[in-house]
């Protein structure tokens, strides 16, 4: 297994399974960067997080993405309010094998779909390994032109005509499913608006985008892609409002 993506399976869930504060002195560095809403900067702060876990909270992974220093997780948390909340979250471990850097994304649990498919289920393991370099440019490339670059002309380029599983709530499946959800954000003057790609984590067939835009409102666009066969054939994410304060002065990217 990866060291990070080791050190970040064990960290997570020796603090938020097991809510063990201790955990912190054991994997977490003495200069932890935190770029969450929900925690200020430094181990003393994860520390008081894990500590202050309520009783019935849990984390439900769904898939693990490890690329080099970075590790990203997408799964649920369940307890940290009324609802569940969907999440990405990504951790930058160093050289000693510490955390070293967290942000995350976190949205409601959508009770109804568009596609009838959750936030979060579908394939889970990692595949095709020696396809990870031409994975990353391929959605890398994606980002720039039609995320960015909002030429939609170009969009059968990257995903696929035949298949193309959809994950966001507001959307069905394929092309058409898309262009409906978008058609129908503009009617309520939610364009989505791409500014800056801040990361592009790849392993095998996933690839996950970390951007910052506009959706209405300043907000952190998670969009986790599956490729196959060199096109785009499905499609996760979390879109999360940028708050006016931090907890911190580190910024959400």
């Amino acid at each position: 297994m990866n060291n990070a993506k080791n050190t970040v399976l064990t960290a997570a869930n020796e603090l938020f399974g097991q809510k063990d504060p201790s955990a912190v002195d054991r994997w977490v560095a003495a200069d932890y960067t935190q770029h969450s809403a929900l925690a200020a900067d430094g181990p003393e702060a994860l520390r008081q997080l894990a500590a202050g876990l309520p009783e019935g909270f849990r984390y439900e992974g769904a898939r693990v993405i490890a690329d080099g220093d970075l590790v990203a997780l997408h799964g649920t948390y369940h307890g940290f309010g009324p609802d569940p909340l969907v999440a990405f979250d990504v951790f930058r471990v160093n050289a000693d094998g510490k955390l070293a850097e967290h942000w995350d994304a976190l949205t409601p649990r959508a009770k109804d779909t568009a596609s009838g498919r959750s936030q979060t289920d579908g394939p889970t393991s990692v595949t095709a390994p020696e396809e990870t370099a031409a994975n990353r440019a391929l959605v890398a490339e994606f980002a720039q032109k039609v995320l960015v670059g909002a030429d939609y002309s170009v969009l059968t380029d990257y995903i696929s005509t035949e298949t193309y599983h959809q994950h966001n709530p507001e959307a069905a499946d394929g092309l058409d499913g898309f262009g409906a959800a978008a058609a129908k954000w503009a009617e309520q003057g939610k364009n989505l608006v791409y500014k800056t790609v801040h990361k592009v984590i790849a392993q095998g067939d996933f690839v996950l985008l970390q951007s910052e835009g506009e959706f209405g409102v300043p907000v952190a666009y998670y969009d986790l892609f599956r490729v196959q066969g060199g096109k785009i054939v499905e499609h996760w994410d979390v879109i999360a409002p940028t708050p006016a304060e931090l907890p911190h002065g580190n910024g959400l990217f």
